[in-house]
């Protein structure tokens, strides 16, 4: 990775957590934003967890946002505070899959997802099955954590 292609991996994933700072509170959810980047650098949509339903994750709502079947998503980037979702009772398509037909071709993320509601996720393993680069950029895991410090105790 170029120290360009760092710095702006940092921005972006620096606008997710920000984005996470707008969920609503949830006892029983994580607060994750994402940001869905073109291979172009152009920002295609943002969302974060709850933002239009209570069961919404961040993903989710930023996918939510562009056309199915968006050619843009092609080899995108999404940047995410936290791993996508490998496993969810909510909904049942999780957010790897979701990711994995979208065709996306990164993801960064700033955060695993620790064993509160999920015991071992499968988000990360999910995506690199697919052929899907997974970077994470623990910089920012700090305050991807504070975010949810109401869930962590």
């Amino acid at each position: 990775m170029t120290t360009d292609q760092r710095a702006a991996d940092l921005a972006l994933l620096g606008r997710a957590v920000e984005l996470s700072r707008l969920c609503p509170p949830s006892a029983t959810a994580f607060s994750v934003g994402a940001v869905l980047v073109g291979v172009d650098g152009v920002v295609l949509s943002e969302g974060y967890s709850r933002e239009g339903d209570p069961l919404d994750h961040a993903e989710e709502a930023a996918l939510a946002k562009l056309p199915a079947g968006d050619p843009r998503l092609l080899g995108a980037t999404v940047y995410s505070s936290l791993e996508p979702c490998g496993q969810r009772a909510s909904r049942p398509l999780t957010c790897s899959r979701l990711l994995i037909a979208a065709g996306v071709g990164r993801v960064v993320v700033a955060w695993r997802e620790p064993d509160l509601f999920v015991t071992g996720c499968q988000g990360t393993a999910l995506l690199e099955a697919a052929g899907i680069e997974v970077v994470e950029l623990p910089e920012l895991a700090a305050e991807a954590r504070k975010v949810n410090a109401h869930l962590l105790g």
